[in-house]
């Protein structure tokens, strides 16, 4: 494990182009940070959040615009060597976190034992907002990465029947004047795995006794989506750039019907 440092010297060196670039033009092109703002960054104890907190105290630190960081991590459950390794890393990383405890675990398995993910993420999302909400910030932070984005355009056409993405920012329905923002929106995991590899990490992955038992890692539609984008990646690699672009080249002319704030339109109506 490398020290605080050295991991901080990694990213903006070795890592420049692969990871500290890609998060910067994001917080540019999709204003995801701005001045006086008050960030929760929620750290799960992952790969994907730890970088997400450093990425951020990086550009506190460095960057131009003022805003405030407040490291939240959300306890739904977690065994005692789990959270001690979460506890080890944000230490050695040199980052101020609070803790906060529930038991969505346990719930969420009581509401949809066989299918129980769905329930504790919509749960822990909640939760995370209330938080935030009450350290007075007024946005939240997540560590969604650029796989994330195009494993869920696919899994909305494949399983949901419909084409949409997941958006850089947005808006809390449920908590007023409240954003959710991902800053490591053009980030690819692999970039982030090799980080994390070079310095000499290991993090949890989900630590719930759902993907312990590997039920959840069997059935699950996302792990499809990444083994058929592995196949594809084999005869090209622009499959995964291809299907982030067609999210922004979108050519209403050509569709049968598109849907805007709640209102259906269809190509007949300008036939």
């Amino acid at each position: 494990m490398k020290s605080k440092s050295q991991v901080e010297h990694s990213l903006i060196t070795k890592y420049r182009k692969d990871i500290w670039r890609k998060f910067m033009k994001a917080i540019r092109d999709y204003s995801l940070v701005n001045e006086n703002d008050h960030i929760a960054v929620c750290i799960s104890g992952g790969k994907d959040s730890v970088l997400l907190a450093k990425c951020l105290e990086e550009l506190q630190k460095h960057g131009k615009t003022n805003f405030k960081l407040s490291y939240i991590i959300m306890n739904p459950g977690y065994k005692e060597e789990t959270l001690k390794l979460i506890k080890d890393n944000l230490e050695s990383l040199g980052i101020d976190y609070k803790i906060f405890n529930s038991d969505i675990f346990e719930v969420a398995n009581k509401l949809d034992k066989d299918h129980p993910c769905y329930m504790c993420a919509r749960m822990r999302r909640g939760f995370l907002y209330k938080t935030a909400k009450d350290l007075g910030c007024n946005k939240i932070a997540l560590g969604h990465h650029f796989d994330d984005v195009i494993e869920t355009i696919l899994l909305s056409m494949f399983y949901g029947g419909e084409f949409k993405t997941m958006l850089p920012k947005l808006h809390s329905t449920n908590f007023p004047g409240m954003e959710l923002i991902r800053p490591l929106y053009l980030v690819r995991e692999e970039s982030i795995k090799r980080f994390w590899q070079y310095n000499e990490y290991t993090f949890i992955n989900c630590a719930c006794k759902f993907t312990e038992n590997k039920m959840g890692e069997s059935n699950s539609k996302r792990l499809e989506i990444k083994n058929l984008l592995n196949e594809l990646r084999k005869n090209s690699d622009v499959i995964d750039n291809n299907i982030f672009k067609s999210t922004e080249k979108v050519n209403l002319e050509t569709l049968i019907s598109y849907q805007d704030e709640g209102k259906v339109t269809s190509f007949l109506d300008r036939y």
